[in-house]
């Protein structure tokens, strides 16, 4: 089983910036992608970033493209999500979550391609 454990999340004023992080451990992959998703109150989770295992490919969802950047540091089994220019419908539940393996290059971005999850991390933007 692989754990994910996020961190990070807070309540942050608008145009202000975050950054999360996601450790993975337990019996991780050879390779695996990693991703963002979020999930606000009375709206259904969705697609935020993804990384491949090999950290060259990234995908963003239109909503953070040239504000939010993901990476990773596959020594420490982390990803990172650093958010700036927050704003007040970036609020949300962030959750991370991993696949259960694939090549060096895959960007998934739909739920049913992850296998595992965290338990998510509140993220709050204040107008």
């Amino acid at each position: 089983q692989v754990q994910l454990v996020e961190s990070g999340g807070g309540l942050v004023q608008a145009g202000g910036s975050l950054r999360l992080s996601c450790a993975a451990s337990g019996r991780t992959p050879r390779s695996y992608a990693m991703g963002w998703f979020r999930q606000a109150p009375g709206k259904e989770r969705e697609f935020v970033a993804v990384i491949s295992w090999s950290g060259v490919n990234t995908y963003y969802a239109n909503s953070g493209k040239g504000r939010f950047t993901i990476s990773r540091d596959n020594a420490k089994n982390t990803v990172y999500l650093q958010m700036n220019s927050l704003k007040p419908e970036d609020t949300a539940v962030y959750y991370c979550a991993a696949t259960r393996g694939g090549n060096n290059y895959w960007t998934p971005r739909t739920i049913p391609d992850y296998d595992y999850w965290g338990q998510g991390t509140q993220v709050t933007v204040s107008s």
